[in-house]
């Protein structure tokens, strides 16, 4: 098939998933085009069947804004149609889905244009749930070729939040075990926690809603108990308030800052402990991340997490402001050998039921329904 892709390219749990399962597309065989304002971060390096596209934003004065959900629209249609695509699967609803289905509506019903909207989360809870933007992502949801969520949780949230009468599929984010996978050497190799010392790490795009405050509070108490350091990998909105309050607290050598990686699985096998307490979690691809290192997560029980890590199994989930019970739980993993262990095994074994092998036919098949029908 050739498969056109639109995602946000920037660091971020949809960005992440469509890039990844358009390199698994291409390594089936299949050609994906990327259409969007600049290359995703994770398509890094040169990979056979995979294109991208820019999408060109006119800057004229008349704008105060450049129209880019316009200038996609165009880029869509172009692409269709000098690529020969079979679909469009555009992730996050807006503005992707309204770009796709203005496509649709230019290049009219005999080019049988047809798209999937993969919802992720804040395009349904934040962003499609304002007053500004849901009568568009009712719209934009109601009139996809088809639908998918990322969990459960997010779908059920999606029909409880509009009149949606399509069918919404539950297709989760996956992970490339053969990848993501426990290697002692790379602690060695990274030289950031010394033997003698446990390491807690978070992956985000530092948003307000992954609470970033509540993590430095956590890992501060943490200290306290167990010889420990905190890493820190993305960029973000709370990345500033973050470094002013670690200078402030004095932990500039106990928590380290690491900006954005494309490859953290390095950082994961240095660690012992992902913190994940965010406000909510549609489903948390960087969690699975860590799970399929073996690395316990002490998270949210708010939102589709839970279809993720079991509690009390490979981790524990609390509400995210429950300061102390999410440190105790930490503790608990960190100053217990034997528990760590059993909890490391049981986070792989969790991580091997989302293993790309078995999500990403799911998608596959998907396309071709949609395709045919």
């Amino acid at each position: 098939m050739k498969i056109g892709i639109t995602c946000y390219p920037t660091y971020g749990g949809s960005g992440v998933v469509a890039s990844e399962l358009g390199i698994e597309l291409a390594k089936r065989g299949h050609e994906v085009h990327f259409i969007s304002y600049e290359v995703p971060f994770k398509i890094n390096k040169y990979y056979k069947n995979i294109y991208f596209h820019e999408v060109e934003v006119i800057e004229y004065p008349l704008f105060k804004y450049p129209p880019y959900s316009l200038s996609l629209s165009v880029k869509m249609a172009e692409v269709f149609e000098s690529a020969g695509l079979d679909i469009m699967h555009v992730h996050y609803a807006i503005p992707h889905a309204a770009s796709a289905y203005l496509t649709q509506r230019i290049l009219g019903k005999d080019s049988n244009f047809k798209f999937i909207t993969t919802l992720h989360g804040t395009d349904i809870t934040i962003v499609g749930n304002h007053s500004s933007f849901f009568k568009l992502t009712e719209f934009c949801i109601e009139n996809s070729n088809g639908i998918t969520c990322v969990s459960n949780y997010l779908k059920q949230l999606t029909l409880d939040t509009f009149q949606i009468n399509k069918e919404i599929n539950v297709i989760y984010n996956f992970v490339d075990t053969s990848k993501y996978k426990r290697n002692k050497l790379d602690k060695e190799r990274l030289n950031l926690i010394k033997n003698n010392e446990l390491g807690v790490i978070h992956i985000s795009n530092f948003r307000p809603v992954k609470k970033i405050r509540n993590i430095i509070e956590i890992f501060c108490r943490i200290r306290k108990e167990i010889n420990s350091k905190l890493i820190l990998v993305g960029d973000g909105p709370e990345l500033a308030y973050a470094k002013e309050i670690t200078h402030k607290l004095n932990l500039c050598d106990k928590i380290f800052f690491l900006g954005r990686k494309d490859n953290v699985v390095p950082l994961l096998n240095s660690s012992n402990l992902y913190l994940l307490p965010s406000k909510s979690e549609s489903f948390g691809v960087s969690a699975l991340e860590a799970l399929s290192c073996g690395v316990p997560v002490v998270g949210t029980n708010v939102g589709g997490l839970k279809e993720v890590v079991k509690h009390g199994i490979c981790g524990y989930l609390y509400d995210p402001d429950d300061i102390d019970s999410l440190t105790n739980a930490s503790i608990n993993i960190l100053s217990n050998p034997d528990l760590m262990e059993k909890m490391s095994y049981e986070a792989r074994k969790t991580a091997l039921k989302f293993d790309t092998k078995i999500i990403v036919p799911q998608y596959i098949e998907y396309y071709k329904k949609i395709i045919n029908s």
